[in-house]
């Protein structure tokens, strides 16, 4: 199998697992809803954002657009970026670490770009996939689906804590989904083994 069919078929799995399982959570799910999957510690947490990764936002419907129009043109950034070095003949795992950040970019601009089109709310029960009186938004204003939760430590401060005194202490706190788990494990990957993988590359 070429490098490039490497990456090709790398993107479309991940595309193919964030979108399944997307949906199913739109589908049968309701914003809040819970499943556990281990205790209290791990569970599918259904949420919806208007922003990036681990549900950073950018505020109101223009800072929405900013932020789609920007992963569009990210997400050609990084095509361009990878055909350079599959051509360049780079390493397996610098392609496969760029792949899994671009399918994880094109993961949420689908949901950001056709979401809203193609869905009901999921606010009092599941969504409903191409409802007959349309979606709840347009073009590009849909919202990310996140679903994992890992409330590792899930505490409150000590009172003699200098920092947030009794209040909670939740950690992790984000709630995330595949797509943002391939940009995280691709940018972690390029960081750490970055000498290796760009090593031959001009």
């Amino acid at each position: 199998m070429t490098l490039r069919s490497k990456a090709i078929l790398f993107i479309i799995v991940i595309l193919l697992l964030d979108q399944a399982l997307k949906i199913w959570v739109k589908t049968h799910m309701v914003i809040g809803d819970e499943i556990h999957i281990f205790g209290k510690w791990g569970m599918l947490h259904f949420i919806e954002n208007n922003g990036m990764a681990f549900g950073m936002e950018m505020g109101g419907k223009t800072g929405k657009l900013i932020l789609s129009i920007f992963r569009i043109i990210a997400i050609v950034a990084i095509g361009f970026f990878l055909n350079s070095i599959i051509n360049k003949k780079a390493s397996t795992g610098l392609i496969l670490a760029v792949s899994a950040i671009m399918a994880g970019a094109i993961g949420n601009i689908i949901d950001s770009a056709f979401y809203g089109m193609i869905f009901s709310e999921s606010y009092y029960e599941p969504a409903v996939l191409f409802p007959p009186g349309g979606g709840y938004s347009s073009f590009l204003h849909g919202r990310v689906v996140d679903m994992f939760y890992f409330p590792v430590i899930n505490t409150t401060w000590p009172d003699w804590s200098p920092y947030r005194p009794g209040e909670s202490l939740i950690f992790f706190r984000p709630v995330f989904n595949i797509a943002d788990s391939a940009i995280t494990c691709g940018v972690i990957a390029i960081i750490l083994f970055q000498k290796r993988m760009f090593r031959g590359l001009s």
